[in-house]
This record gives C-alpha cells, structure tokens and sequence, in this order.
C-alpha cells in the first residue's frame, strides 16, 4: 500500500512530512473527536430524553451502549474494506453517513427509534475511524508519526471528557425539554466541514497486493453473541431477572465459544479472519487487550453515573451536570500533552503511572460519594479526584495501543491495532451495562411520593455502588499495565 503525497513545501525541512499532511491530520483530528464526542455528549442528556421521550432506564443505557457497541464492531471489517478501496473514501464515506445519522438522532420521535439511530451513528462512526490510523501511518513517519498518535490520543481523552460539558451548555440554551436534539444536530455544520475537506487534503490511496476479504460468518457470531450478553446485563434489573436473562448470558458465551472456533477454522484454511487466533499466543497481548476492555470500561462509565445522579438525583440542570467533569477534561489535556515524551522517556512506567492516577482518582470519587453527606455535596468535592483522574487518563490513552501492539511481531501489528481498537468500544459498552444495572439495580424508593431529599439519597446510595464498581475496573487495569513490554521500537 502506497500514497501520493503531496509535494514537500519549500520550507519543509528534510525527512518531514509536507505542510499538507499536517492540514490533512486536521480534518482526521475534527472526524475522530465529532465520534467521540459523541460517546459522553449525550450522558447529560439522559435525563432530559427520558423526560422527553418517556424512556426507560434499560433505554437510557442502550442509547450509550448501543453507539459503543455497533462502533467497536464495525473497526475491524471497516479496515479491510479500506485496504481495498482507499482509506480516504472509507472516511469520506463514514463520516458522511455519521453526519446524517446524527441528524436523525436529533429527529427521532420516540425511545427506540432513538436507539436505532444511535447504533446507525455508531457504526458509521466505527466505519471511519479505522481510516484515521491508516492515513497517520503512511503520511508521517518516525519520530513525527509518535508526534500525530499523540495528538489523536489528545483528541480521544479530550473530547470523550468535553462531551458532558458540551452537552450542558447545548441544553442550557436550547431548553429542557426538547435541547437534548441540538447534541446531534450540531454535528451537521461540523460533518459538512470535515467531508468536504476530506475530498480535497487526504491523500489518496494506492491498493497493492492481494486484497483481504471480510469474515462475515466470524462477524455475525461475535455481534450477536456480544449483543445476546448486554441484553440482559441492561435490561434483566429492570426486568427482575427472569430466566430468559439467564439464557440470553449462556447462549451468548456459547456464541463466543463458537466464534474462537470459528477464527481458528478459518485461519487453518489460510483465510482472513475477523480476529487472527494466533495473536492470542502471545500472552502479554493477550493481557493487553483485556486492559484495553477493563480500561475503557471504567473510564467511559463515570461520566455516565455522575450525569445520572447529577440531575435526577441532585436536581442540578445539564449544565451543572456537565461542569462537573471540566477538572477531568482539563487533566485529559494536560496528561496527553506529556505522554508521548514521557512515554520515549519512561517506557511502560509512564502507563503505570497514568492508570494508578486513574485507579487513585476514581477510588477518591467513590470515597467522597460514601463520606461526604448528600446534601452538602457540591462539584468542588469532586474536582481534585477528578483532575487526578483525567491526568491519568490523559498520559494512559494516547501510548497505550503502542505498547500492546509491540507485543505482537511487526507483520502481524495491523491486525492487532484493530483488536485492540474492538476492545476499547466493547469496554465502553459493557461498562456502561454493567454499571447502568448496578446504579439503577440500587434505585429503592419508599412507597409514596418521596421528598427531594429521600431522592437524593436513593441516588446517592446507587451512584456510590456504580462508583465503586467503575473504580474497581481502574484497579484491575492498573494491575494488568504490568503484562506489557517496559519499551516500545521507536516507530519507523
């Protein structure tokens, strides 16, 4: 696979990529954060859309989930088609269809046209992101390709952590009731800007060599075998576990038994499979992609359970909701702004160091919902833990995929950047799933109308378990940091 890269511009210094490539890394930069972005923004607006579109509490979960989900599993096959046909029209063509999806989002006239919508979106948004690595990859090289990874990682942790913010002021100004819409609709002027820069600053691509096919037997298992196991993580609280639940969980871990299988039959007859089972002898990745899961799990559900008790706890506006995690974002950016030097400086000691801020930060968060009485609770009791947080989050996200994929060979490190990009979308899935049940599973109101205060209470006391199970996945990704390699090649 080759590119046509533009012509180095004469002040371009030998050896770096042309003006071109870093205006081309600008419109990847605006496609990945509208698509992340979009996994927080809406936390805020849950309350109002429950309102709004009298949703249920399984619903408010599948709207996050539901987006996660169709993303994680469009990563993979959407890097094989791009290999065929270009990157650059890969993109172009899922952002396209993510812009319209938001569209429709901001439309939909009820609660499961809404989750529709939302898993559309998703996919569309998995769909271009795999195009973003693939276009960094052959335009920069070097020291400057660890410089472009940082500055995607910066985008990641920044915007996944400016969604909350975003949002509240978005409803702030559009109104309670029906705001929650312009979360979506401002993807539109945002999309039309990207997709038409697209077409004209990204390079195009050269196909060389036989092309991969698409495993579409692999992908249908583990969709529905995924799917067959958050149905009932969301819905079986509300539904008081009926045995169907219980069904649903086996047949999706059998689904998942079968898929193993599956990849293994496939990669024995010399084809293309979905997720390459030998990648998987190696064990130190094999523990990285499970951090990738745990990680993500965690760090994705606490803007979920904060915007929850926020609002229909606390009975703060969307706003407040989302002001609340602005100490966070700032420590997104201040982490992703040092990680890729610390990372060339301190190997693996630098993820250490960003995933037990993380753990210590969200272990605070949970403290301070168990200690601090309810009604004296304000943001400030929030905003150290989650500043220590987000610098954690910030140093851990922009390095981490290099140090997974460098468990692997070299020839097999495509293969496994897709992987791990899954893994990070189904984390976020099954996170907000399985902290969704525990928050809502813990929601005991007295009989009668409760007070405000009695509200805050129950919500208190939920959002505390929530809290403690997110942070104890901050735990167990802070442990599993160690199955990495000290050191990373320095890219070429």
């Amino acid at each position: 696979m080759t590119t046509s890269p533009a012509p180095a511009a004469p002040n371009d210094a030998p050896g770096t990529p042309p003006r071109s490539s870093w205006l081309a890394l600008a419109v990847l930069i605006l496609g990945i954060s509208m698509a992340l972005l979009d996994t927080t923004i809406v936390n805020v607006a849950l309350p109002t859309i429950r309102l709004s579109l009298d949703a249920s509490e399984g619903t408010l979960s599948w709207i996050i989930s539901g987006y996660a989900l169709a993303y994680g599993l469009a990563l993979i096959p959407a890097g094989r088609v791009g290999d065929r046909v270009g990157h650059k029209w890969v993109f172009i063509v899922g952002l396209a269809g993510f812009t319209l999806a938001s569209l429709w989002c901001g439309l939909a006239n009820g609660a499961t046209e809404l989750i529709v919508a939302r898993v559309v979106q998703g996919l569309c948004g998995g769909i271009f992101f795999p195009a973003v690595t693939a276009l960094i990859q052959l335009m920069f090289t070097g020291r400057t390709r660890g410089k472009a990874f940082a500055v995607m990682g910066a985008a990641i942790g920044f915007s996944t952590a400016l969604g909350p913010i975003i949002g509240g002021l978005l409803i702030e100004a559009f109104g309670e009731n029906e705001g929650w819409r312009s979360i979506f609709f401002v993807n539109l002027p945002l999309g039309l800007i990207a997709v038409t820069a697209a077409f004209a600053l990204l390079p195009k691509i050269v196909v060389g060599g036989a092309a991969r096919g698409v495993d579409v037997v692999g992908l249908l298992l583990v969709s529905v075998a995924l799917v067959a196991i958050l149905v009932p993580l969301i819905e079986g609280e509300d539904a008081g576990w009926p045995w169907w639940t219980f069904t649903l969980l086996v047949v999706g871990l059998l689904l998942l038994v079968a898929f193993a299988f599956w990849e293994r039959r496939v990669a024995a007859r010399n084809g293309s499979p979905l997720v390459p089972p030998h990648l998987f002898s190696h064990p130190a990745f094999t523990g990285g992609v499970i951090l990738a899961l745990v990680y993500f799990a965690a760090f994705t559900s606490i803007f979920f359970t904060i915007s929850i008790f926020w609002q229909s706890g606390l009975g703060h506006s969307a706003l407040a909701s989302g002001l609340v995690s602005v100490p966070f974002a700032i420590g997104s950016i201040a982490g992703a702004s040092q990680s890729e030097r610390l990372s060339h400086r301190l190997g693996r000691t630098v993820l250490v160091i960003g995933t037990g801020l993380v753990a210590v930060g969200l272990v605070s968060v949970w403290l301070v919902l168990w200690l601090v009485p309810t009604g004296d609770l304000t943001h400030w009791h929030l905003a150290g833990p989650l500043l220590i947080g987000g610098i954690g989050s910030g140093l851990f996200i922009a390095p981490n995929a290099q140090f997974i994929v460098a468990t692997v060979d070299r020839d097999e490190a495509g293969a496994a950047s897709g992987v791990i990009g899954t893994m990070q979308r189904i984390g976020s899935a099954a996170g907000i799933a399985v902290v969704g049940s525990v928050l809502f599973g813990a929601l005991d109101f007295p009989a009668g109308r409760p007070t405000p205060e009695v509200v805050a209470d129950v919500f208190a006391h939920g959002a505390t378990l929530a809290m403690a199970t997110s942070a104890s996945l901050a735990v167990v990704a802070f442990l599993l940091v160690f199955v990495l390699p000290h050191r990373v090649e320095p890219p070429r």
